[in-house]
């Protein structure tokens, strides 16, 4: 769907990573059409997202040719990033980006306001009460109606993009990450596990990314 992107601020940010700069963008989608089927349709969906951009991600590498920025597209998970959740393996994926960009001295984070796969928090806090009675992570978001994953990263490339990143190391487990950037003409040039140790609390959401929705992950 069209999708205008507009940058709204950009300002220092030090963070124990390093040092970034953060920038905000709002993307404006028309002809959206919900992720819930109980919800009504609506003409535009006004999206934003944050971009931590560290050091020159144009740089040229050692043989003189420009290598293509690491890049994390991660969705906002209140309950693993903020409260250290083991629900989930959201914060560690997290920190795992953000380490290997300061690693490696450069590269994009893009923090999507996607909660719940895009469900939003209040769903996503219902989906928790269901998987409590055995449902899993996609059976959950389904008996709630809505789709299996909302998320579709038009946002993301369309970032990528005015941030003159049309060729990207992505880090992810997750394949549609890949199919949805390469379809919108960012290049993936090589992908970057995102894997992380697992903990008992965490083992059956794993499970259920990898044998439902393809996740890289063992």
């Amino acid at each position: 769907m069209p999708c205008t992107v507009k940058k709204i601020a950009d300002a220092d940010f030090p963070t124990r990573w390093g040092h970034f700069r953060i920038l905000g963008f709002e993307g404006t989608f028309d002809n959206s059409s919900p992720c819930n089927d109980a919800a009504p349709p609506a003409p535009t969906r006004t999206e934003s997202a944050v971009a931590l951009v560290m050091g020159d991600i144009h740089a040229p590498a050692a043989d003189g040719k420009t290598a293509p920025p690491i890049v994390r597209i991660h969705s906002q998970c209140l309950t693993g990033d903020v409260f250290h959740s083991l629900r989930c393996d959201c914060r560690q994926q997290l920190e795992l980006a953000l380490a290997t960009i300061a690693e490696a001295g450069s590269g994009i984070l893009l923090y999507e306001q996607q909660e719940g796969r895009g469900i939003g928090l209040m769903a996503k806090l219902r989906a928790y009460e269901l998987q409590d009675q055995g449902l899993d992570t996609i059976e959950a978001n389904l008996e709630l109606g809505y789709k299996a994953d909302c998320r579709e990263f038009e946002l993301p490339a369309a970032i990528l993009k005015q941030l003159g990143a049309t060729e990207v190391r992505l880090i992810t487990n997750n394949p549609a990450k890949v199919e949805a950037l390469e379809q919108a003409g960012i290049k993936v040039s090589e992908r970057i596990s995102a894997e992380v140790p697992a903990h008992p609390t965490n083992e059956r959401y794993l499970r259920t990314k990898r044998e439902k929705m393809g996740h890289l992950v063992s």
